[in-house]
């Protein structure tokens, strides 16, 4: 398995997310420019966190355009894998490679602290492993309220894309629990074919056991345990 990790002007994560997938999973993992046009076959594809160009216009909505997602939606579109955090999820989202929208957040802040979240679909390789009722990560936007339209979200829940919605430390997903807003608590979608990821919470941080948490970790795992 080969691991590709896109790096825009202002990707912030991009390290953590190579360190994560090298170091601590032990996987073959190279940096893409975004102006590249070739992903080096690289089998999965990563758009890290951080404030790509700036945030400018909307999250993510210039880093669509960059030459090496051009490479990207054609890997997705041909069933490669694709995830997308934080950052990478809007990135995803406003190219159409994932349902909805990611919106300012309710609070009208940026919010930097842990969370919990719950494992939702039983049908894609990132979370169909995953046992625990919650999972420790952190979270750190301010563009992170999810939004779709009813029509959208009757489509996920009944195609199971839901991957992860916010709880609480018992595992209780409550509106007390949801750091942004986000419709249904949801915390990360999954396309039709599942084989394209976005979450807004960051595995990566929370995959080391220096930093005193390792449930980001068990997440990133299910990836290398089911794609060799």
């Amino acid at each position: 398995m080969k691991f590709g990790v896109v790096v825009f002007p202002g990707s912030n994560c991009d390290d953590d997310t190579v360190y994560t997938l090298s170091v601590n999973l032990g996987q073959e993992v190279i940096k893409l420019w975004h102006k590249d046009h070739d992903l080096q076959g690289c089998d999965f594809i990563i758009l890290p966190g951080g404030f790509s160009y700036g945030d400018y216009l909307r999250t993510g909505a210039v880093a669509r355009f960059s030459p090496i997602m051009n490479e990207v939606i054609a890997h997705a579109n041909g069933g490669g894998y694709v995830m997308g955090i934080c950052n990478g999820f809007q990135i995803l989202a406003e190219a159409g490679l994932v349902p909805g929208v990611l919106m300012r957040n309710l609070s009208q802040k940026y919010i930097c602290r842990n969370i919990y979240l719950q494992p939702q679909s039983s049908s894609t390789i990132l979370t169909a492993g995953l046992s625990l009722p919650a999972y420790k990560i952190p979270i750190a936007h301010g563009d992170g309220r999810y939004f779709a339209n009813a029509d959208t979200l009757k489509m996920l829940n009944d195609n199971d894309q839901v991957l992860f919605r916010y709880c609480d430390a018992d595992g209780n997903i409550t509106p007390d629990a949801n750091p942004n807003g986000s419709l249904e608590n949801i915390a990360g979608v999954c396309n039709a074919g599942k084989n394209v990821f976005g979450m807004m919470p960051h595995p990566e941080r929370a995959s080391d056991d220096a930093l005193g948490n390792t449930d980001g970790r068990l997440i990133l795992e299910q990836l290398t345990s089911v794609l060799v």
